[in-house]
């Protein structure tokens, strides 16, 4: 999705970015594992199918992609910012009837970095910029069934069981909305070209501030 091609947003514990090429050959170690592919339901591909799915992710219209980094490893300009790389998280506008519904997707890819609340955090995230961003009324969770960690995660995160053990859903509602952007009021959205720039340049002690910044704010409803 095109919307946040150029937009980084920065919590308390990661930064998330737009998914870029540069990012897909670590992606691609990730999905060589058996045990990702069997949590997230996904088939092993190819480098350049990988290469191929990046640039839908980009360019799709339903689709809203960021990369998750750890904020105090990327706030070091000295490290690659793909060795910084912990996971991703999506949004899918699944129904073209109903543009307000989305299903959200989280993976925290390297183990090193859950159970600390990392997921809730880019969870929340997500959610307030869908919420903010894309006019997101209604959110779904597709999780597999051994997955208990993250329907636990999602279930303490106001989401319901829908249809079946594996599908949570969230409506929001004024006071989920309200919720939401409170939740998230410590956000900055930022310039990602402007920042990774400064990044670049700036000292090992420099913090990731570098760059215009905003907090995210909400589009007309």
């Amino acid at each position: 999705m095109k919307i946040n091609a150029n937009t980084l947003l920065e919590g308390n514990k990661v930064v998330l970015v737009p998914y870029t090429a540069e990012h897909v050959p670590r992606y691609h170690e990730w999905m060589k594992s058996p045990e990702l592919q069997q949590l997230t339901a996904s088939e092993p591909l190819t480098l350049d199918q990988e290469y191929d799915m990046q640039r839908s992710w980009r360019d799709d219209d339903d689709k809203c992609t960021f990369i998750i980094l750890d904020k105090q490893r990327w706030a070091d300009g000295s490290v690659e910012e793909e060795q910084c790389m912990v996971g991703d998280v999506n949004v899918f506008l699944t129904d073209p009837a109903d543009p307000t519904l989305a299903e959200l997707e989280i993976m925290i890819a390297e183990p090193g970095h859950r159970g600390q609340g990392v997921g809730k955090e880019v969870t929340r995230m997500m959610m307030s910029y869908g919420v903010a961003k894309l006019g997101v009324k209604r959110f779904e969770a597709k999780i597999g069934l051994n997955n208990q960690v993250s329907i636990a995660m999602f279930k303490k995160l106001h989401f319901q069981e829908v249809f079946s053990e594996v599908t949570l859903q969230m409506t929001v509602d004024e006071a989920v909305r309200t919720r939401l952007l409170e939740d998230s009021a410590h956000v900055e959205e930022r310039d990602y070209g402007l920042t990774r720039s400064g990044r670049r340049g700036a000292p090992k002690t420099s913090s990731c501030a570098a760059g215009a910044s905003s907090t995210v704010k909400e589009a007309p409803r």
